[in-house]
């Protein structure tokens, strides 16, 4: 495997294949998501050990939503096993991701450790809690607060270590340690391409929320659009999951490969 270069212009094209490749499974490929998240909040409700061991499963998660992606764009329809796929691709491969799984939860304990130091500590006054006037002092401090801008930072660099990391152990079988590194560097030199597939999510999700906003002034009320949003927000994550493949897929080319153009 080598880094493939490619132009700014190829993340609004991934953008584009993750929503392509959605509609062609849309109950499968929402329906995965749906477990995913399903089994981690539901581990995130076991007191003490369960935040720690969803967060565990995020790269082998994440793992299984791209092989079923993969399966999508073959033309087969993705199985709920393929949600397992880091499981079942034996044992040294299991192994690096519950290892992959233990450095994030690691990275982001210190993240989180770090921004607590920087928080800041001024109370905000809440009377009456559910006043406009509270809302917008809660979110003025959120907006001051160092901590909060600091752990936006540290995310970043966190972010683009794992975006292909569980894809390079789970079918190149690369090490954790180099899948990082591989990953982080990848991002950094496509860097343009990945700004504009986080600008083109930015804005197709923009557009959502004035769409849903607008149709809540004609209906003249908020009910039913905020039972249309949730299962709204699951597509868009679903077809999101799908886009991170691609950005993968075109990252990275088998030795001896002619590169994107």
């Amino acid at each position: 495997m080598r880094l493939n270069l490619v132009p700014a212009g190829t993340g609004l094209q991934w953008v584009r294949l993750g929503v392509k490749t959605f509609f062609r499974q849309p109950l499968a490929l929402s329906g995965l998501f749906f477990m995913f998240m399903a089994v981690v909040s539901v581990l995130s409700a076991v007191p003490l050990a369960g935040l720690p061991l969803a967060l565990l499963l995020v790269p082998a998660g994440t793992a299984g939503l791209m092989s079923a992606t993969r399966e999508a764009d073959a033309g087969r329809f993705p199985m709920p096993v393929q949600l397992l796929a880091a499981f079942r691709a034996g044992r040294e491969r299991r192994r690096d991701m519950l290892a992959l799984g233990a450095i994030y939860v690691i990275a982001l304990l210190v993240l989180v450790m770090l921004a607590a130091l920087f928080a800041s500590a001024e109370p905000v006054d809440l009377t009456p809690p559910d006043s406009p006037e509270a809302a917008e002092a809660l979110m003025t401090q959120a907006l001051a607060d160092p901590g909060l801008w600091l752990a936006m930072l540290l995310y970043l660099p966190l972010l683009m270590a794992f975006w292909h990391a569980p894809a390079l152990v789970l079918w190149h079988g690369t090490s954790p340690v180099k899948s990082l590194f591989f990953s982080f560097m990848a991002c950094w030199r496509n860097k343009a391409a990945m700004l504009v597939f986080g600008l083109g999510w930015t804005g197709l999700l923009l557009g959502v929320g004035l769409l849903l906003s607008l149709l809540a002034a004609l209906l003249g009320g908020g009910g039913l659009i905020n039972i249309v949003a949730y299962p709204l927000v699951l597509l868009l994550a679903s077809m999101f999951h799908a886009s991170v493949y691609f950005s993968f897929r075109d990252s990275f080319v088998e030795a001896g490969a002619s590169e994107a153009p």
